[in-house]
């Protein structure tokens, strides 16, 4: 049996969703766990649950685009672990506001929670990568950032190009920081979530029309490619992005 430590996660966006999901599945894969997140109530929830899987954890609440503030998150995570393998941005917004009703604040917190907070925990965690010659990044997308979203989606232009700049983000780290570290990226589809079932509710049998899997996603779905990601060796992947779509967007 390995005497060696076991690989250490931070999950943005993780009281629930995707975030959840990715966390869980760490958890399973033997990863300790870090959840962030700003809703403390739901994060507390969260931890106490990936607890009840055997999992080392800690929780990181706060807002994600804080630079400040994510830095000394991650400062408590090598304090408490002694490492960081995995970064998984997934912490996200809506944005349903057309382009003549959205304010330039609504517009730059759209920026800063979608984008800017991957580059503020990339910053943050990258370093503690290095010193070990290795790591992963995952960063959540959509499939919106292809696409600029359907005319129904519940997210409008904001959305769309936020996540199209995680894309950016993920190609330039990717040549960056190889070949120690991997960073790609994961584009959801039609996911099912607390943020996204009123919208998918309302036209389910259309949706799942548009999807040739023949059924909506769910945050399991993307968790797994995640995963994959974080876990799969021989690694020879850095730079892709994988849309998790059912072939709903296939081009």
């Amino acid at each position: 049996m390995s005497d060696a430590p076991l690989p250490v996660a931070i999950v943005t966006g993780a009281a629930r969703g995707i975030g959840f999901s990715t966390a869980t599945e760490l958890a399973r894969k033997g990863f300790r766990v870090a959840l962030a997140d700003l809703d403390v109530a739901a994060l507390n929830v969260a931890g106490q649950r990936i607890g009840e899987l055997g999992a080392s954890w800690m929780l990181l609440p706060g807002d994600t685009s804080d630079f400040s503030g994510v830095q000394r998150h991650a400062e408590r995570v090598v304090e408490r672990f002694g490492r960081i393998d995995l970064l998984v941005n997934n912490a996200g917004m809506s944005q349903p506001k057309r382009l003549l009703d959205i304010t330039e604040e609504e517009w730059d917190r759209t920026i800063d929670v979608n984008l800017k907070s991957c580059f503020n925990w990339c910053r943050a965690a990258v370093p503690a990568m290095l010193v070990r010659g290795a790591g992963r990044i995952v960063n959540v997308s959509s499939v919106s950032a292809h696409t600029g979203g359907a005319r129904s989606a519940v997210s409008k232009f904001a959305y769309c190009a936020s996540k199209a700049g995680v894309l950016g983000l993920t190609r330039g780290l990717a040549k960056e920081l190889a070949p120690h570290i991997m960073v790609n990226a994961v584009c959801p589809g039609s996911i099912e979530t607390q943020m996204t079932a009123g919208l998918i509710a309302a036209q389910r049998e259309a949706i799942v029309r548009s999807i040739p899997m023949a059924r909506v996603g769910t945050p399991e779905d993307v968790a797994a490619v995640i995963v994959f990601l974080a876990t799969v060796e021989p690694n020879y992947l850095t730079g892709e992005i994988i849309d998790v779509d059912g072939g709903q967007w296939v081009n």
